[in-house]
């Protein structure tokens, strides 16, 4: 898509802070952070949102949900249990989809936002 800046975040003609990437997904900071940690896992695949996938996305989706938590891990803010078994860190994963769901940029993506606490978590 021309005029779309994820895919121009993908194909390296608009630079942003990588995380990760790989033939299917890149990760990036967001440039308005919300939280401590908050990055996004974008698909290169132009996807406008999450109600537009289809079957034939289900092992993208599905390595999106699962790279969240080892990059939230890598950067400091994964789940773990702590010396006593009790929960310890954590983040939020989250899609916008839609006008009413937030959605800004019309291109699927994954938010991931941790850090400690407190933190606006408006989305």
């Amino acid at each position: 898509m021309d005029n779309c800046i994820f895919c121009k975040i993908a194909a390296g003609t608009i630079p942003a802070k990588l995380v990760y990437q790989d033939q299917d997904l890149i990760a990036f900071h967001d440039i308005k952070p919300e939280a401590p940690v908050h990055f996004l896992i974008v698909p290169r695949e132009h996807i406008p949102t999450l109600a537009d996938s289809r079957d034939n996305h289900s092992a993208l989706l599905g390595k999106m949900m699962l790279l969240a938590p080892k990059l939230a891990q890598e950067l400091g803010c994964g789940f773990s249990a702590n010396e006593q078994g009790e929960p310890d860190g954590g983040f939020k994963a989250l899609f916008n989809i839609g006008p009413d769901g937030g959605q800004e940029v019309y291109h699927l993506h994954l938010h991931v936002m941790g850090g400690p606490r407190p933190w606006s978590g408006r989305r």
